[in-house]
């Protein structure tokens, strides 16, 4: 896993609240296996997480991410996480743009005029086979309770429109549908209201997460949500409870983009690896 006695270097860095564990494997191969990264998202004997991230120097790109939720399981997307990397890289090399390449595909990246950073993370997949779904069906709006819509953005998500978000018991509402029989890959759940002209309030809970305070590939699968269903046009605000951003559904895929911060740089212990094979 990792040569416990030199300790093993870590960033931390969170998008809007949605935080991260980054891993360079460019600087030191790394093995990533579920018990490392429950461990290191443990809030309380590790580090803490809403996702760990690992960044290799492997792919026709400028490096590739692979994302784990808290409880060890692998998402193929993780918009806040790759924007988050992108502002590392970017600033390294001195570009104004590189890709990214993730299980998803190759996700281009981009500095915006105002200092925040763009990443277009695809076009969103709205085929029942593709979300995926347990069955064909419409995934404008699925035969569940609220008819709620799914959208695949790399990872599934089902979004409810409510009349009021902030009034969902989220710690609740989240786990009922994670776990659905129509998502035989579970899915992330959010509920949504339309405030405004193109403006969306969203909270979201994350599979093998929970409750975030932002989710970047959340934030696109509500949008576009949205515009199929004709609620919005398809460049919002998305308001999440750490803050906003910018969504673009444009015909090359759905651009986001929003603050990133770099909080620490760390080293895990030689004594905490080794507690991990104890």
């Amino acid at each position: 896993m990792t040569d416990a006695q030199n300790g093993l270097s870590f960033i931390k860095m969170h998008g809007l609240g949605n935080d991260f564990v980054v891993l360079d494997g460019r600087v030191r191969e790394t093995q990533v296996t579920p018990a490392l990264a429950q461990a290191l998202g443990d809030r309380h004997r590790g580090v803490g997480f809403d996702q760990l991230a690992l960044i290799e120097a492997r792919g026709e790109g400028d490096a590739h991410l692979t994302f784990y939720n808290a409880d060890g399981s692998t998402s193929a997307a993780c918009g806040n996480a790759t924007r988050c990397i992108a502002e590392m890289l970017l600033t390294e090399t001195g570009k104004d743009s590189l890709t990214l390449t993730t299980d998803r595909g190759s996700l281009p990246v981009t500095r915006a005029p105002s200092g925040a950073v763009s990443v277009n993370m695809g076009p969103p997949q709205t085929e029942w086979s593709d979300v995926p779904l347990a069955e064909e069906m419409d995934t404008l709006e699925l035969p569940i309770e609220g008819a709620p819509t799914a959208t695949g953005m790399g990872n599934p998500h089902c979004t409810f429109f409510v009349a009021d978000a902030e009034a969902v018991p989220l710690e609740v509402f989240g786990p009922r549908y994670e776990h659905h029989p129509l998502y035989p890959e579970r899915t992330n759940v959010q509920v949504a209201t339309v405030t405004g002209e193109n403006r969306i309030r969203m909270r979201v809970w994350e599979r093998g997460v929970g409750v975030t305070l932002a989710s970047g590939s959340s934030s696109c699968a509500t949008a576009v949500a949205a515009a199929r269903r004709g609620l919005t046009g398809r460049k919002v605000t998305v308001e999440l409870d750490g803050g906003t951003l910018e969504i673009d559904w444009r015909e090359d895929g759905v651009w986001m983009t929003g603050p990133t911060t770099r909080v620490f740089d760390g080293v895990l212990t030689p004594d905490w690896l080794a507690g991990l094979a104890s």
